[in-house]
């Protein structure tokens, strides 16, 4: 009975990330970030405003307790499943599957430490928007004008979730700053 229990909270928990999920994945898809903020509109590209998204989400619940690390958890898995079925839906060879989403979890990883050095200094910005040019941009140089616009969303979307009680967000009742808007 015990282990019924378990499994059962443990796909509440799985259901609850994918809604979670979801809601970023919507966001990393917001046409503005393609059009506005010269984001490139490629794979690379789509993999970046996820990550940027997730970091966000990831920022906001750290340090809410052990349930929330779990979920947190949970949110990763299930955005890293979602990747490698887009890779594999892509026409990506199963052999190569498995490496490209090791480096993409490593990727992330690394952009999860560059932004938070890049928001924690006090140098009006220059190591954030390294990291962004870097990272979100790697493949294109952006304006300074979508740089500037992307750093503003990103304080604001940070700040927006911020402010949006946790129990909403694992309810995936919850909302990103409109990037449109900014």
């Amino acid at each position: 009975m015990l282990f019924l229990r378990r499994f059962l909270k443990d796909e509440k928990l799985e259901s609850a990330a994918a809604a979670v999920y979801t809601v970023v994945a919507q966001q990393a898809r917001h046409p503005a970030f393609y059009l506005s903020y010269e984001v490139p509109d490629t794979v690379d590209g789509r993999f970046e405003m996820v990550v940027l998204q997730a970091y966000i989400l990831f920022r906001r619940l750290k340090g809410q307790g052990e349930a929330i690390d779990r979920l947190t958890q949970a949110i990763y898995d299930v955005m890293f499943k979602e990747l490698d079925l887009a890779l594999r839906e892509m026409g990506a060879a199963d052999l190569g599957v498995g490496r490209r989403i090791k480096h993409m979890a490593e990727s992330m990883n690394g952009r999860i430490q560059f932004y938070d050095q890049g928001l924690a200094a006090n140098d009006d910005d220059a190591s954030l928007t390294a990291a962004l040019q870097r990272n979100l941009y790697g493949t294109v140089d952006p304006s300074a004008t979508s740089l500037e616009r992307m750093i503003r969303y990103l304080k604001l979307a940070i700040s927006t979730l911020e402010s949006q009680q946790t129990d909403r967000i694992v309810a995936a009742d919850f909302h990103f700053v409109d990037p449109a808007a900014i």
